[in-house]
């Protein structure tokens, strides 16, 4: 009996350990050397559902550069989820120091993701906006092998060759009135792919009237992460999704659809019936 019971609490031990392991928001910080600090989210589910979970790569704007990675909760999707998005997948948040957004350093964080965490390879995404927006048509376009599909919003581009960038699913939208950052940076990325010929996987939307600001609405709305999660690496056609638009009104509404979200689920919470425990329940 003492040897059962010696078990059951190794088991318990473990269990506990393992989801101590994967907490909803955790700061991984001088765990990749030289490389970038980074937020890890993990969603409810996904002690159950890790290998078939997406990863989601956010990169911030010039704005939450520096060495204080709670600036990288400001925006993005992790605050979406703290505002009450549902986001099913992993989110890897990485800070920026200062600078370009390196590439390579943002690859060091995917095998470190490899090395610590289960998930769905053939399901990672990359967003960004501003200097993410940048970063993420540099990364997207070095390693498009490993990116399912990828959203530059209000950015451009630093690579030298476009070619690689028409080889994954890729939206990019800019605002015309963008007073940060002209949207000729990201009309000059479409028209170098366009040269090319390799626009079959790309599409692009100039938002007009919009503003800088108002494409960081792109991380609040639905759509977004519908249109990711439609793609794969396991499509040998790598077919972009085109079904999905989002518009400006879509991203006025953004703020306002998380909280109608969340009060419907509120009320529906509160509207089950819930048998009240009997004496014998507690024993």
């Amino acid at each position: 009996m003492r040897q059962k019971l010696t078990l059951i609490i190794i088991l318990l031990a473990c269990t506990l350990t393992m989801h101590a392991q994967y907490d909803l928001l955790s700061a991984k910080k001088n765990v990749i050397r030289g490389g970038y600090d980074f937020w890890v989210y993990t969603p409810e589910d996904y002690y159950y559902s890790q290998e078939s979970t997406a990863l989601i790569i956010f990169l911030h704007g010039a704005s939450l550069c520096g060495h204080n990675l709670n600036r990288v909760l400001r925006y993005g999707p992790i605050d979406a989820v703290k505002m009450g998005r549902d986001i099913p997948a992993l989110i890897v948040a990485p800070q920026n120091p200062g600078g370009a957004w390196n590439p390579h350093k943002l690859n060091d964080i995917l095998t470190w993701m490899e090395q610590h965490y289960a998930y769905d390879k053939s399901r990672v995404y990359v967003l960004g906006m501003s200097l993410g927006g940048y970063g993420t048509l540099d990364f997207a376009g070095t390693y498009p092998e490993k990116i399912a599909a990828a959203i530059a919003l209000c950015g451009g581009s630093t690579l030298k060759d476009y070619r690689k960038l028409g080889d994954l699913p890729l939206w990019i939208a800019h605002g015309t009135a963008d007073r940060a950052v002209s949207v000729r940076e990201s009309q000059k990325v479409v028209e170098g792919m366009q040269r090319l010929g390799v626009t079959s996987r790309l599409r692009f939307d100039w938002l007009q009237g919009a503003s800088h600001g108002a494409l960081a609405r792109f991380f609040y709305t639905s759509k977004t992460y519908e249109w990711l999660f439609r793609h794969t690496l396991d499509d040998p056609w790598r077919r972009v999704d085109k079904s999905i638009d989002i518009t400006k009104s879509d991203l006025s509404s953004a703020y306002k659809d998380i909280k109608r979200r969340t009060d419907q689920l509120e009320v529906e919470l509160n509207s089950r019936d819930v048998e009240p425990l009997n004496d014998d329940d507690d024993e």
